[in-house]
């Protein structure tokens, strides 16, 4: 992989050891500039866990993605820069259920570095700008909130975010390494089966430094510094002005219809 390309793509020109405070840096610049999306989902355009692919559509393209796409990637780029890496297997909580979903729902990734493993995440929409330390009930302050680990069952760690001094979970996960391929299933069923949260609505968002620009169906949701701006769309034209003026992304007209 070139990771040069996938550095100015990412806008990171600082240094490339494999310590702390670059993971933080790289995780960062990497929320900023590479958006979660489900476009190609909505376009009929088959999203294959294959490195090669997706390095095109994120990096040359400069397009997003969504979990397996984003941390995927992210991986890549880590273990090529000598970072110790692995990727892991999450359940999200749902909260409509109050249960947590199938094992392969989410992919994020445990970074192994000065001694401690940190959960490092680029594809979960809302989360952390830092990787987090694994580390039991303890806060951990991070520019996008608060979270804190604790134990789901023996073997099961959860991570949850601090609200308000409420605790809201966000997902659980093992420590075990996963391979690419074991999450085609899921990476599947996302794209194809109605019951499937990406295949609800079109859905694009990433943060900025004072808060979070999200174009969602026919909405855009514009949140700067604890002042939220919403705008009803009215049509695929303004959607597809919205998407470059903030995305600087173009998908063809032809296949863009809303959902």
């Amino acid at each position: 992989m070139n990771h040069q390309a996938y550095l100015d793509r990412i806008g990171y020109s600082g240094e490339l050891a494999p310590t702390l405070g670059v993971l933080q840096q790289l995780q960062k610049t990497h929320l900023l500039q590479v958006p979660f999306e489900n476009l190609d989902i909505h376009q009929g355009v088959p999203i294959e866990l294959d490195t090669d692919k997706i390095f095109n559509k994120i990096v040359l393209q400069k397009r997003g993605g969504f979990c397996y796409e984003l941390n995927g990637l992210f991986f890549e780029l880590l273990t090529s820069l000598g970072f110790n890496a692995r990727r892991i297997s999450a359940r999200v909580y749902a909260a409509n259920e109050g249960d947590y979903t199938p094992e392969y729902d989410h992919m994020a990734l445990i970074v192994f570095v000065d001694g401690e493993d940190y959960l490092s995440d680029v594809g979960f929409g809302e989360f952390s700008f830092a990787p987090l330390r694994i580390i039991l009930d303890q806060i951990q302050t991070d520019e996008r909130g608060n979270y804190t680990f604790d134990k789901y069952d023996e073997s099961c760690y959860r991570v949850s975010r601090i609200e308000n001094d409420v605790i809201i979970p966000e997902y659980i996960f093992r420590k075990t390494e996963r391979q690419l391929n074991e999450f085609a299933g899921m990476c599947h069923f996302h794209q194809t089966d109605p019951a499937s949260h990406f295949r609800q609505k079109k859905l694009i968002t990433r943060p900025t430094e004072q808060g979070r620009i999200t174009l969602a169906a026919d909405k855009l949701k514009v949140k700067e510094s604890g002042k939220t701006t919403e705008v009803v769309l009215k049509g695929t034209a303004e959607y597809g002005e919205y998407l470059w003026k903030y995305f600087s992304i173009k998908i063809p007209a032809t296949n863009s219809n809303q959902k």
